[in-house]
C-alpha cells in the first residue's frame, strides 16, 4: 500500500517490528513481542445545515514487550524512529527487571502462531474529499429534519472516514500484518412536542462505503426514531416480557462474552464460573463465532498474540462450548488459548423465524427497550439493573413511548428465559443479533 499520507509502507513496519526483537534479544530479552501500526482519518460533521468540524487524524504506534523468564516489561512510543525505537526496548527492559516473576506470562505457544495469513477483504479506503464528506452529512441531516415538523434540533450528522495498517512479530519468528479500513454516517435530531423533548439517532459503519446505508435513509430512520418517543406516558411497576430491540441485544450477547472471558473467569468475578459443557442459556441461543468473514467488522487471520483465529460454536442450544481466551489466561486457567486475545472475532447469533413485527405480536403485553443508561450489571452475580426508555407494547402492537424506568433481573436467569430471537439483524459492530424477547422482567417506575 504505497500511499504519500503513510510515513512507512506495511513491508516497512513489518521489518520494523522484526527490528524491536533484535534490539530487545541484544538487551537480553529471553522473548519478545511488538506491534506497530499507522492510521489516518477523517471526520466532518455539520448541524443546522452549517460545518460543525473537520477533523483529520494522523496517528502511528509501537508498543513492545519483553520476557525476561517470568518477569515482563512494557512500553510504548509514537515515534517510530530508529532511536525511538531503541529508547522504547530499553524503557520495557528496565520495567521489567523491577516486576514481580509470574509463572503465567510469556508469549502463546509457538504451534500455534498463524501459518497462512488470509486475505479477508478488509481494505476498501473511502476517497472522498471533504465538499464531498460535507453534501452527505447535509444530505442526511435534511432528511432527519424532513420527517416531521416537530423535529426543531440537531445534534448534527457526521462522516467518517478511516484507513490503516498493522504489523506484529514475535520471537517465535511470526510476524503478520495487514490493511483495514472502517467508515460510517451518522446523525442525532432533536423532537418537541407540547413540554415533551426527546432526541435519538441512527448510524452505519462498514468496511466499505459501499456497504454503508445511504444518507437518506440513515437520516430518515434517525428522525422517525425520535419522533415516535414524544408525548411519553407512565405506567406501573409490573413484571412483565421485555423485548431488547436487535442493537441494544447485542449488550446482552456482551454481557454473556464478558462472564466466559478469561479475566473475570481466573479472578472468580463472573456469575458463569465452572459453565463448560453447561446449560447456561435457553435452547434457541445458538453462538458462532467467525474470525473469517469476508469484510467483517472483527474480522482477523491471527489475534493480537499471532495466534491463529478459527471459526468455532460458542454456545450450542443453549450449552457453553467454550471460553474466550488469551493465553495468559489460560495458562491461569489450567487450560489453552482459543485466539481471543484482543478480543471475539464477529459473534453470530443465530436468529429465529420472526421478524421484528412477530416478536410484538409474540410478546403480546410487554416492554420494548430501545434506550439503556448507565451499566448495572454485577458481573459476579449477575443482577442487572439498568435505566430504561422504550415503548409499551399491548396485544402486539406499541401502545405509547415509556421514559425513566428501570428494569431489573438476573443474567443467568434472563439467558435461560430468552424466549425469542428475531432476523432484524442490524450489522454495527463485533456481534451479529436480532431483537431479543426475554420471557419476564420486572419494570420499575417513579
Amino acid at each position: 500500500m504505497a500511499d504519500s499520507r503513510f510515513s512507512y509502507s506495511l513491508d516497512e513496519i513489518k521489518q520494523m517490528s522484526e527490528d524491536v526483537l533484535k534490539v530487545a534479544k541484544s538487551l537480553g530479552a529471553s522473548s519478545a513481542e511488538a506491534e506497530l501500526s499507522l492510521s489516518v482519518g477523517q471526520n466532518v460533521s455539520v448541524r443546522l445545515n452549517e460545518v460543525e468540524n473537520i477533523e483529520y487524524n494522523r496517528d502511528k504506534g509501537m508498543s513492545v514487550t519483553v520476557y525476561f523468564g517470568q518477569q515482563k516489561g512494557h512500553a510504548s512510543s509514537s515515534d517510530l524512529s530508529q532511536q525511538a525505537i531503541k529508547d522504547t526496548v530499553s524503557a520495557a527492559c528496565n520495567i521489567a527487571k523491577y516486576t514481580a516473576k509470574d509463572e503465567f506470562c510469556g508469549l502463546a505457544d509457538a504451534n500455534l502462531m498463524a501459518k497462512d495469513i488470509l486475505d479477508l477483504d478488509l481494505y476498501h479506503p473511502w476517497d472522498i474529499s471533504v465538499d464531498e464528506a460535507i453534501a452527505i452529512a447535509k444530505e442526511c441531516e435534511a432528511a432527519a429534519l424532513n420527517v416531521d415538523a416537530r423535529i426543531t434540533n440537531s445534534e448534527g450528522a457526521s462522516v467518517s472516514t478511516g484507513e490503516g495498517y498493522f504489523a506484529y512479530s514475535n520471537s517465535h519468528g511470526f510476524t503478520g500484518g495487514y490493511s483495514s479500513s472502517r467508515h460510517g454516517v451518522s446523525c442525532s435530531v432533536i423532537a418537541e412536542s407540547g413540554d415533551s423533548m426527546q432526541r435519538d439517532y441512527w448510524y452505519s459503519t462498514a468496511r466499505a462505503a459501499a456497504d454503508l446505508e445511504s444518507a437518506a435513509d440513515i437520516g430518515k430512520k434517525a428522525g422517525e426514531r425520535t419522533i415516535r418517543r414524544l408525548n411519553s406516558q407512565k405506567i406501573k411497576t409490573c413484571q412483565v416480557p421485555v423485548l431488547f430491540e436487535a442493537p441494544l441485544a447485542s449488550g446482552l450477547i456482551s454481557s454473556l462474552v464478558s462472564a466466559i472471558s478469561g479475566g473475570n473467569l481466573y479472578r472468580k468475578s463472573s456469575f458463569l464460573l465452572d459453565s463448560l459443557g453447561k446449560q447456561i442459556a435457553s435452547p434457541l441461543l445458538n453462538i458462532y463465532e467467525e474470525p473469517h468473514l469476508i469484510k467483517g467488522l472483527a474480522s482477523s487471520p491471527f489475534d493480537s498474540e499471532g495466534v491463529a483465529t478459527k471459526p468455532r460454536q460458542l454456545v450450542k442450544n443453549g450449552v457453553l462450548q467454550g471460553y474466550v481466551l488469551g493465553s495468559y489466561s489460560a495458562r491461569k486457567l489450567g487450560m489453552q488459548t482459543t485466539g481471543n486475545a484482543g478480543g471475539n472475532h464477529n459473534l453470530i447469533v443465530q436468529s429465529g423465524t420472526h421478524d421484528f413485527a412477530g416478536l410484538l405480536k409474540q410478546m403480546g403485553t410487554g416492554l420494548l427497550v430501545t434506550e439503556l443508561l448507565g451499566s448495572g450489571i454485577n458481573m459476579v452475580t449477575g443482577d442487572y439493573s439498568r435505566g430504561a426508555a422504550g415503548f409499551w407494547v399491548e396485544n402486539g402492537l406499541i401502545i405509547h413511548p415509556i421514559e425513566e424506568i428501570t428494569i431489573a433481573g438476573n443474567m443467568a436467569e434472563m439467558l435461560k428465559t430468552i424466549v425469542a430471537i428475531g432476523n432484524d439483524v442490524v450489522i454495527q459492530g463485533s456481534k451479529q443479533v436480532g431483537s431479543i424477547l426475554i420471557e419476564r422482567m420486572t419494570v420499575a417506575c417513579e
